[in-house]
C-alpha cells in the first residue's frame, strides 16, 4: 500500500511540474505580444497583384515595413499557364529542388521580430520562391505569420512544407483572404492575433 501511495505522489507531482512548465512556456499560446511596430516586415510575393493588395492592407493595419519579394526573372502570363503542364509556374511546383531566385534582398532582417509572410496558393503550395525566401535568411526566435490569397484552396496544404523549412521560427495559425477581402476583415484577423 505504502508503494502505491507512493507512486500517486510522484505521479500527482510529475503532473504538477509539467502542467507548471506548460503555462510558462508562453511559446505555444498561438499569440503575439504587443510587437513594436517597426519590428514588424510584411513580405510578400504576388504575380497578379492580389496578394500585393492584401499585402499593402496587412502593413497599413499593423505599421509595419513593406517588402516585395521580386523575382530575378519576373512571372510572365505563359509562366502562370497553369492547364500547360510544362508552363514555368508548374515546372517549378513539381520539382521539389526548384528555388526560384530572387532580385534583392531585405536590407536588416535581424531587426524584425515579426515576419508577415504572403504568397498566393500554387496548387495548394506556397510558390518555390517562398522556399527560397525562407531559405536566405535566419529566423530563429522570429515570429512568422502566414497568410495567401486562394480561390478557394485553404493555406493548409501549404504550411508543412515551408514551416519546416523555418523550423527554429514561431510559426502562428495562418489564413487565407480573398483578393477582396477589405482592411476592416484585416484588422479583424491582426488584431486577433495579439495577447
Amino acid at each position: 500500500m505504502k508503494k502505491v501511495l507512493m507512486f500517486f505522489i510522484a505521479l500527482c507531482l510529475a503532473f504538477t511540474l509539467v502542467a507548471c512548465g506548460a503555462a510558462d512556456a508562453g511559446d505555444d499560446s498561438g499569440k503575439l505580444p504587443p510587437t513594436d511596430p517597426s519590428n514588424i516586415i510584411v513580405a510578400y510575393f504576388s504575380c497578379t497583384n492580389r496578394t500585393e493588395g492584401i499585402a499593402q492592407k496587412v502593413a497599413e493595419v499593423t505599421g509595419g515595413d513593406l517588402y516585395e519579394i521580386v523575382p530575378a526573372q519576373a512571372y510572365t502570363q505563359d509562366d502562370l499557364a497553369y492547364g500547360n503542364s510544362s508552363c514555368r509556374a508548374n515546372l517549378e511546383q513539381n520539382n521539389p529542388t526548384a528555388r526560384p531566385a530572387i532580385s534583392g534582398s531585405v536590407q536588416d532582417m535581424s531587426k524584425y521580430d515579426v515576419i508577415y509572410l504572403g504568397y498566393p496558393i500554387w496548387w495548394s503550395k506556397a510558390p518555390k520562391i517562398i522556399y527560397t525566401f525562407l531559405e536566405s535568411y535566419e529566423f530563429a526566435g522570429k515570429t512568422i505569420v502566414p497568410f495567401c490569397t486562394s480561390g478557394s484552396s485553404p493555406i493548409d496544404g501549404s504550411l508543412h512544407e515551408i514551416q519546416a523549412i523555418a523550423s527554429d521560427a514561431t510559426w502562428l495559425d495562418g489564413r487565407r483572404f480573398d483578393a477582396s477581402a477589405s482592411e476592416a476583415q484585416i484588422k479583424a484577423w491582426v488584431d486577433g492575433l495579439f495577447e
